[in-house]
């Protein structure tokens, strides 16, 4: 049998991306041939993700990525089983990566994604999401992406826990005046940067319920549309960027 040295095992896994036993076995598997032990690990992982691939991936995270000129960015929500996966240093710089890859290739839908090559990955992102199955004994899916690209102003993303990701496009300002914004609507969830940008249906909705109310609490008819008016525009401001008090606005307005 041939003799397995520590260099072998360190670059299978630089190849593979696994884990040291799991790269050592292989190479005593395969008598210290390392292209037949990544072939056989690949083997491996695929099979492992094919039968983790019917469970459930209810936790996850979002991984984000910023051109440097922020002309181009891309976010990424990646699922995994546990939560304890998800806070795995692997596994976020995984959905890092697929957003980078997203960002830098553009691709037409997940399917044409999971085909490209994984930036700063081995292989392409579907055997990295394999070999990355292998090694957490999870499920992982790529779930959703989004890619921006502006001609005008830049862009600037923020990420809250890993959990919420905000990518905005605007002009004027600094770049810690975009991420300032991009916090905000992080935490304070708007439908539009303006009322022109709000359903009308919504607003409709908020006019006929504020008015069955009036009537209910006794108001006079010639208030009522007044009355409703006014909670229209509380409304509005309360859903919309622009009508929000800013999150970081130490005076309160």
């Amino acid at each position: 049998m041939a003799e397995i040295t520590a260099s072998m095992v360190k670059e299978l896994r630089e190849a593979t991306g696994l884990g040291m036993m799991e790269c050592k076995k292989a190479l005593v598997e395969t008598n210290g041939d390392a292209k037949a032990a990544e072939e056989l690990l690949r083997i491996k992982s695929g099979a492992k993700a094919s039968k983790a691939a019917s469970r459930v991936t209810a936790e996850g995270v979002i991984g984000s990525y910023l051109a440097a000129d922020g002309k181009i960015g891309a976010v990424a929500e990646v699922n995994c089983e546990t939560d304890f996966v998800a806070k795995n240093d692997d596994f976020m710089a995984f959905a890092k990566n697929v957003a980078e890859t997203v960002a830098k290739n553009n691709p037409a839908d997940i399917d044409a994604l999971l085909g490209m090559k994984l930036a700063n990955g081995v292989g392409t992102v579907e055997e990295d999401r394999k070999a990355l199955v292998m090694k957490l004994g999870e499920n992982l899916t790529v779930r959703r992406v989004e890619r921006y690209e502006t001609s005008t102003g830049r862009l600037s993303t923020y990420l809250h826990g890993n959990k919420i990701g905000v990518m905005i496009n605007y002009e004027g300002g600094d770049e810690a005046l975009g991420k300032d914004l991009a916090m905000h609507i992080a935490a304070s969830k708007p439908k539009s940067v303006d009322a022109s940008g709000v359903n009308p249906e919504d607003i409709e909705t908020e006019r006929r319920i504020a008015i069955e109310k009036a009537k209910e609490s006794g108001k006079p008819e010639a208030m009522l549309e007044k009355i409703a008016e006014g909670t229209v525009q509380k409304f509005l401001k309360e859903v919309t960027l622009l009508g929000q008090v800013f999150v970081k606005a130490e005076d309160g307005k």
